[in-house]
């Protein structure tokens, strides 16, 4: 049963009630709406877009720094382009929209994934060596016909995403770039955005469709369960083979290119911003994405208004100054009702303006994240944008914290049972990653409903000991989980 607050003001409901505080937060702070009669498809509202905007940018920022361009291809791809890579197709036909035929012309499909529709390209812009390496993204939405339960940001048929698909002349080239993205999700998911996630490296059964091997970053979310965010792919000569993507070498001989590509979803990963920081009162937004990074409340009677409000405006064009995105609220609402939607929708400070503050020359403050109120001075108002970076490494420390215990050591079928239902990660000593490995995987799916979620990708982990599972000779520490 849900725990409901008495208060009708913002959230009625507890985090501690994750999936309908979930809901409601999304809602009432205006990040989405779903009265739009379209299954697992959904509106961004404002607040949503310009979150998503943000985070956009410092992904974006961080790709191009590493060489990637940007590009924008169609939405739609030719049947015919999927075929040409046999597990692809295989692996993406069933979640696939298809659109109806038009006479005379190929079946198409809206886009799941872009391999096909660029790859097409690259065979023909790849001539030499002198092309390579070819690093390109595209910002784009894609579409996948999801059959299970949808959530919004979370599990959608539509979602938001970054794709970049990289070719090299060597093999050892794209092993690099597989390593090079898991450290932009490092940099940018978790650094920035203040969400830890663990790299893993996916079980043979379990990679995306035409890749070697697959990497999918997980995050920990508060009822337990695992989400996953960017992933990476080593591609190998899968799709350079079926698309006829040549290069002639130094040498003048002809070489088929080494892929990779790397999807990290924005829309996704605002669902573990929304659910990792928000608390009772609402969303709690990083410094660092938050449309409004601080909103000032005018307080005033009836006499003093465009005071307050002209002096609140020299405020504002000091901290835009210093790169601060600011906000007035003069709206005709009491300060109170303010306050409590500025919280709801997760805004770091708040600076209230008054007439005893000005004669003062001392600001009150209020900090989102830990509630307090605190007097700064009108001259050290640039000081904001220091503690904007505080705030931030607050919310890194905090999500830090949330994951430490959530990972357990298991050496019986028992253990990671127990492990399992009390919302954590199970780590093992596992009989393989590989095919071989099938079989205990299928246990953990069919009595634990969960999965293996792989490997660590990022560290070299020993096994030592038996699989809980098939009482054979461990050759992997595996990770077991429950997911979205």
């Amino acid at each position: 049963m849900q725990k409901q607050k008495k208060s009708t003001k913002g959230l009625t409901i507890e985090k501690e009630n994750f999936s309908e505080w979930y809901s409601q937060v999304i809602e009432k702070a205006e990040i989405t709406d779903i009265r739009n009669n379209l299954k697992g498809f959904i509106v961004i509202r404002p607040w949503g877009a310009m979150i998503l905007e943000n985070m956009y940018a410092l992904y974006e920022k961080e790709m191009k720094a590493r060489g990637h361009k940007p590009s924008f291809f169609p939405t739609l791809i030719p049947e015919k382009n999927f075929k040409k890579e046999a597990s692809h197709v295989e692996g993406f036909s069933p979640n696939v929209f298809w659109l109806e035929k038009v006479k005379g012309e190929d079946k198409l499909a809206l886009r799941p994934t872009s391999e096909t529709s660029m790859y097409e390209m690259y065979s023909i812009w790849i001539r030499s060596w002198r092309d390579l390496p070819l690093k390109m993204y595209q910002r784009a939405n894609v579409f996948r016909l999801e059959t299970k339960a949808t959530r919004p940001l979370i599990r959608a048929r539509e979602f938001m995403w970054i794709e970049g698909h990289d070719c090299f002349e060597t093999e050892k080239q794209a092993h690099k770039q597989v390593q090079e993205d898991i450290k932009i999700t490092e940099k940018v998911l978790h650094q920035q955005f203040c969400v830890p996630s663990l790299p893993f490296k996916r079980p043979n059964w379990d990679h995306f469709p035409g890749s070697v091997y697959s990497i999918g970053s997980d995050v920990m979310m508060p009822d337990g369960k695992l989400l996953q965010q960017p992933s990476t792919h080593f591609l190998g000569q899968n799709f350079s083979k079926s698309f006829n993507i040549k290069f002639k070498n130094k040498e003048g001989k002809e070489e088929y290119v080494w892929q990779t590509c790397y999807g990290p979803a924005p829309s996704r990963m605002l669902a573990s911003v929304i659910a990792l920081h928000g608390d009772d009162k609402g969303l709690v937004l990083p410094f660092s994405i938050a449309p409004v990074q601080i909103v000032i409340i005018p307080i005033y009677g009836k006499d003093d208004k465009n005071k307050m409000i002209k002096e609140s405006t020299k405020i504002k064009d000091t901290l835009e100054a210093e790169g601060i995105g600011v906000e007035i609220d003069d709206r005709e609402k009491r300060p109170g009702e303010k306050y409590y939607e500025w919280e709801l929708k997760g805004v770091p400070f708040r600076l209230e303006v008054g007439e005893k503050e000005l004669k003062a020359k001392k600001l009150t403050l209020f900090t989102r994240d830990t509630g307090t109120k605190e007097k700064i001075p009108l001259a050290s108002l640039s000081k904001i944008k220091k503690l904007g970076e505080t705030y931030d490494k607050r919310l890194l420390t905090k999500a830090n914290n949330f994951i430490k215990g959530k990972i357990v050591n298991c050496t019986t079928k028992a253990e990671v049972s127990k492990t399992l239902k009390e919302g954590k990660i199970a780590r093992v000593n596992f009989c393989s990653i590989e095919k071989e490995g099938t079989k205990c995987a299928d246990i953990v799916e069919r009595e634990m409903i969960a999965e293996v979620r792989g490997t660590l990708a990022n560290k070299e982990e020993k096994p030592s000991g038996k699989c809980p599972f098939c009482k054979e000779k461990a050759k992997v520490i595996a990770y077991i989980g429950k997911s979205y």
